[in-house]
């Protein structure tokens, strides 16, 4: 049973933040102390880094599901919540992160390479957090925020200087096994080879990383023997050896019918035809290997190739072929681009941008779009009718319900933010300094509230400052006013 995994499928979730806490000082001798909970701490985030210890996806294959720890519950006396600890996952150099979709999120090549894959959640904020001059003690504190959940696929592609390429059995797991100090496995059948194998060799004072790759047929480039996941160990090597059986006994096969092969299934693969290539006729210690080996040196080399005679069994012309191997991967690395540092590119907001937009759906219904109302809505607490006003309050302040009034909204429209559904109800309170009443409480929500409006609490003010008509005229020193003055009309009034 082989122990290398080169694809999986991992479930992250990040942390969740910890809810804030709601506490009230409380001490002798003073019986308004004020708020005193703390905040909630952070949830740790999912990070993959490249560790050059690790080889093979193996572990994640038993253990797909992994989750960060969460954040600490804020508590009384100003009392914050620890942080949850960031869940740090090691991968071997180039695994690449792919969604779900097959979108490339991340190529992880390098070693300390790190890409944060899932974020933890925020805390939430304690009451001692939210008070300010006219809500001096809120009875609510903020939940702390979800972490992100994030589903991935890690495939792992070798990272080689040389790969060696060609049919089953033709010798390449051999080769690499007297060139350097790997131990494949070996054995007189097909396909003995199911996963790659990496080998370091040092030529004088080169040293570079040399890949057997599992054998290819007709057809790999389509997924055919597992061609698909055995091409992907090529991508990344930077020169290309086709080792050739010059001794097989197969019909239809000889050393030219197999590079056009092996070429017509890298050519479908696409992305390799500027790797330069070399040709290994292995198996020349055999009679007639060698002989045909002799016949189709002078093809190949019309054709380009620089090839070599070689031999595993009696180590015959490998020096040669190793000597070739690092002027290719030298002239490689030294056409490379330099590598630069990471640059750390900051978008800043444009001007206008509300930070958060609003879509009619066909309905009727209205969908708002933000991470600022998500992220407030999914930290409400919605059992607490003050906490559900001071997110009223934040919106309106954000220009939500000015936008949703533009867009058509009526009163009793269907609203969405985030997994929450809504009734829009606009008030003439959110937004405006209003002054909140008993803990835990607002008056605004209360279904049938005796609270007047802004506009009957103004006439009302203005009746009170106004002299009602019949005492002007019966202001003294009005002689006339006091004669017009009728105690019948009085009765009627008083009736």
């Amino acid at each position: 049973m082989t122990t290398f995994v080169d694809r999986v499928v991992l479930h992250m979730q990040a942390g969740d933040g910890g809810h804030g806490c709601v506490s009230i000082h409380r001490e002798k001798f003073k019986p308004f102390g004020g708020p005193d909970g703390g905040n909630g701490g952070h949830g740790g985030s999912v990070s993959l880094v490249v560790d050059p210890q690790v080889t093979t996806l193996l572990d994640f294959h038993f253990r797909p599901h992994l989750k960060a720890e969460n954040g600490k519950g804020g508590a009384g006396s100003n009392r914050d919540g620890a942080n949850g600890h960031d869940l740090l996952i090691k991968v071997p150099n180039g695994t690449v992160v792919l969604s779900l979709d097959g979108e490339v999120l991340a190529d992880l090549v390098g070693a300390g390479t790190t890409f944060e894959a899932a974020r933890g959640g925020r805390g939430g904020r304690g009451n001692a957090a939210l008070a300010n001059a006219r809500r001096k003690a809120p009875g609510f504190a903020e939940l702390g925020e979800p972490g992100d959940k994030l589903d991935v696929v890690l495939e792992l592609k070798s990272v080689a200087d040389v790969g060696l390429v060609g049919f089953p059995s033709a010798g390449k797991s051999s080769l690499i096994s007297v060139i350097s100090a790997a131990k494949p496995k070996i054995a007189d059948y097909p396909f003995t080879t199911l996963v790659p194998n990496l080998g370091v060799v040092r030529v004088d004072n080169h040293t570079f990383t040399v890949a057997d790759v599992p054998g290819l047929i007709p057809g790999a480039a389509t997924g055919k023997g597992l061609g698909l996941e055995f091409l992907r160990h090529v991508e990344r090597c930077a020169v290309l050896v086709h080792v050739v059986d010059t001794a097989t006994l197969e019909p239809g096969r000889d050393p030219l019918a197999d590079i056009d092969a092996i070429e017509s299934e890298l050519s479908q693969y696409g992305g390799l035809a500027d790797r330069p290539r070399l040709v290994a006729l292995n198996k020349v210690d055999v009679p007639d290997g060698r002989d045909l080996a002799e016949i189709v040196r002078p093809d190949l080399a019309a054709r380009g190739f620089r090839v070599f005679e070689i031999s595993t069994a009696t180590r015959e012309g490998l020096k040669e072929l190793t000597y070739a191997m690092a002027e290719l991967v030298e002239q490689g690395r030294s056409a490379a681009p330099p590598a630069e540092p990471t640059r750390i590119v900051i978008r800043p907001r444009a001007v206008d941008d509300a930070g958060f937009t609003i879509e009619a759906e066909q309905d009727g219904s209205f969908t708002v779009r933000g991470s600022r109302p998500e992220r407030w809505v999914k930290q409400t607490n919605f059992d607490n009718d003050e906490a559900v006003g001071y997110l009223a309050d934040r919106l309106a302040r954000l220009g939500v319900e000015e936008k949703l009034a533009k867009a058509g909204a009526q009163a009793g429209d269907l609203v969405r933010i985030g997994d929450r559904e809504f009734d829009w109800q606009p008030t003439l309170y959110a937004g405006v300094d209003f002054v909140p009443g008993n803990r835990g409480t607002d008056v605004r929500l209360e279904e049938k509230s005796n609270r007047a409006s802004a506009a009957e609490r103004l006439a009302a003010r203005k009746a009170r400052r106004q002299r009602p008509g019949d005492e002007v005229a019966a202001a003294p020193g009005d002689a006339d006013a006091d004669a017009d003055l009728d105690p019948a009309d009085d009765d009627e009034d008083w009736e």
